[in-house]
């Protein structure tokens, strides 16, 4: 007879332990029939103008990661990207450069400036990502470096004396690279975006895509994305994260024609029909990057930079940065967490 109570005991210590699903956060609905029309100007258009002031005298950050094995064109395509000499290559070939024995990160922090607006582009290279003959786990040193980004930033956020404003180094894009194969994708790719698309925007591209003809991008392009469905992988803009209908239809056409951007990438300039353009030169003729009829380039730019930048930083701080924050205070009891001298140490080595 007291089986019961006893079991409903044991249910509700079991819920405890189980945190619940995350909510999406919920979007209020729009105010109906309210529409009170003023009787003088008040001002309220200025608003958006100040906000524009206030983020023009603090600029902006962004931190944009790239994975893929060696000679697929990443450092090219980031210089091309903010048609800046931004990557880790650029400061000069050296021959005596081995290939690393595992997976190195190196950060390079530039400050881009456009129309008055400053811009602090973090790039983060991943060099020997892929490039040996055993790869097993070799996203591991890139989802920890992730995640110690996360903690750099909580530990500050949880301090009595809070800095206005916290340095953000914490990854908002990552470009990961596909080769050009025209089959499927490699077990590496697919254990890549199956570990990192839960802590990290992910933004599959593949690479050199003027090494295949029409027919074969269009088909790999379909490949890649049936892929990934099926293996559950999620890739930024992720579905759940739509916040309304425009968001969702934009966003589908992205999901399901453009994704994975076939791009080239060059930092050359040829003249074109009296026009200087970035390109690279064939024996049949010049691939001009930023035509939409030799590759995507241009929409990878329009929707990394143009579009969906602030989304990008939107998404990492409200989901994949909250994700961390709530397991790592879960974990700790809901204490701030504890300061590890060793890991200060290991993190000023980055």
């Amino acid at each position: 007879p007291h089986a019961g109570p006893v079991e409903s005991k044991n249910e509700a210590a079991m819920s405890e332990l189980v945190p619940e699903p995350r909510q999406k956060p919920v979007v209020p609905m729009k105010p109906m029939g309210i529409n009170t029309s003023l009787l003088g100007y008040i001002g309220i258009d200025t608003i958006i103008e100040q906000m524009r002031k206030k983020t023009m005298k603090t600029g902006f950050d962004f931190n944009i990661m790239v994975v893929g094995q060696s000679g697929l064109g990443k450092s090219t395509l980031v210089n091309t990207l903010f048609k800046s000499q931004v990557s880790r290559k650029s400061s000069g070939w050296n021959r005596e450069e081995k290939i690393p024995k595992t997976v190195e990160i190196k950060a390079i922090g530039h400050v881009i400036e456009e129309g008055g607006v400053k811009m602090k582009l973090t790039v983060i290279d991943t060099p020997g990502f892929g490039d040996q003959i055993n790869n097993e786990n070799c996203w591991e040193p890139i989802e920890k470096y992730i995640n110690e980004q996360y903690e750099k930033f909580l530990k500050e956020e949880v301090n009595i004396a809070r800095k206005k404003r916290i340095p953000d180094t914490r990854v908002h894009c990552c470009l990961y690279f596909i080769s050009p194969t025209g089959h499927s994708l490699r077990p590496l790719d697919l254990e890549f975006m199956k570990h990192l698309s839960k802590v990290v925007n992910i933004i599959p591209v593949i690479a050199k895509a003027d090494t295949m003809t029409l027919e074969e991008k269009t088909e790999f392009k379909q490949r890649v994305r049936k892929e990934l469905e099926v293996n559950g992988i999620e890739f930024y803009p992720q579905k759940e994260f739509d916040e309304d209908l425009e968001d969702k239809t934009e966003n589908d056409k992205i999901r399901q024609e453009s994704m994975p951007f076939a791009v080239v990438g060059s930092d050359k300039e040829y003249q074109v029909n009296g026009k200087r353009v970035l390109g690279r030169k064939t024996p049949w003729g010049i691939i001009e990057v930023e035509n939409l009829n030799h590759c995507e380039f241009a929409l990878l730019r329009d929707f990394v930079i143009r579009t969906h930048l602030q989304d990008l930083k939107e998404v990492t701080h409200n989901i994949h940065y909250e994700t961390y924050r709530a397991k790592r205070l879960n974990g700790n009891g809901g204490l701030p967490p504890m300061t590890v001298k060793t890991e200060e140490n290991h993190e000023s080595n980055l």
